[in-house]
């Protein structure tokens, strides 16, 4: 009987192992500070790079790069360059960059859209746009399994400064994927500072073109699949997964369970945005009586933390599910 159900826990184990998320052994972290921008290579290997130039109106990280080097974030804009001959294009919405944070109405002013683009939006906009300047870089450290960077920026509109964020980002990787521990946090240092309900927002990832639907294909941690399953809905994650360069991969955000009214709203589209928005709460239940607007009281701050997952294979080869689970319960 012993032998018998030695060999029962042996099958068990092996099974387990088979179908169990890989945790391969982590690579090296390098952070490479170089003027307004920190190079980030992981493994020895071009991952992504932090952009912070005071000229333009938010910092960012582009590109993004899987474990292979394959770039699954779109190529634009560089700094405030668009592609030739889409300078009168409508639909390019240079204002998502590859991976930011940014909400449309902070304390008035959009830091969503950006006045340097504002020709590619609706006609007659009468936006007041901010601006993130930054303050001081506080601290570039690179690490044997991990790295680190974070900043800290005057949020900024009609040129006088109105709030704080700081911005965080932890960096991982191992063989096969690449892992980005994103924090945010604005502090109301000038007075009382209202975040405003609008579906413009906030940490957002635009992803390749390869990605998008319907070639590409956007899930959610509820099962929705697809924009219309997956806009304006809350989940603890949403994933794009697809083939780039004849390589199926994807790419993953994680809502954190300590994050600002976790579960999130998603602005998810299929034309490749995914943003973790839990503000716009009027705009995505198209309920009138809702208000997901929020007050941060005077020297008081308010946390976002997510999780960038860019892995192989689709997002059931992954263990997508699974490795958010294990994210959340170390949270």
């Amino acid at each position: 009987m012993q032998i018998k159900n030695a060999k029962l826990i042996l099958l068990f184990v092996v099974i387990t192992l088979g179908t169990a998320p890989s945790r391969s052994q982590a690579e090296e972290v390098t952070l490479t500070r170089k003027g307004d921008s920190v190079e980030v290579s992981i493994g020895g290997k071009p991952f992504t790079t932090y952009h912070f130039d005071t000229h333009t109106a938010k910092a960012y990280l582009q590109p993004l790069r899987d474990a292979h080097g394959v770039i699954v974030t779109r190529g634009f804009p560089v700094g405030d360059a668009i592609p030739a001959g889409q300078e009168h294009d409508p639909s390019l919405e240079p204002h998502q960059r590859p991976l930011y944070f940014g909400h449309g109405d902070i304390g008035g002013y959009d830091f969503w859209g950006e006045e340097v683009f504002q020709k590619y939006y609706e006609p007659g906009d009468k936006s007041r746009y901010g601006r993130m300047v930054l303050r001081k870089v506080d601290e570039v450290r690179s690490g044997s399994d991990s790295g680190t960077i974070r900043a800290t920026f005057d949020l900024v509109g009609d040129q006088k400064p109105f709030g704080e964020e700081t911005q965080e980002f932890t960096f991982r990787g191992d063989v096969d994927s690449r892992v980005i521990d994103c924090e945010f946090v604005i502090r109301a240092n000038h007075g009382a500072l209202k975040i405003g309900d609008t579906k413009e927002g906030t940490f957002a990832i635009r992803v390749a073109p390869e990605l998008d639907e319907p070639t590409g294909r956007m899930v959610s941690s509820e099962g929705g699949k697809g924009e219309p399953q997956i806009w304006g809905k809350r989940a603890n994650w949403v994933d794009y997964d697809g083939v780039i360069d004849g390589q199926t991969l994807g790419i993953a955000i994680f809502d954190s369970p300590k994050s600002f009214r976790h579960p999130t709203y998603w602005h998810a589209r299929g034309y490749g945005l995914f943003a973790a928005n839990p503000f716009g709460i009027k705009q995505f239940t198209r309920d009138a009586a809702q208000d997901g607007s929020y007050t941060i009281p005077d020297g008081q701050s308010l946390r976002f933390r997510y999780r960038v997952l860019i892995h192989d294979g689709t997002y059931k080869d992954a263990h997508v599910a699974e490795k958010y689970q294990q994210y959340a319960a170390h949270q």
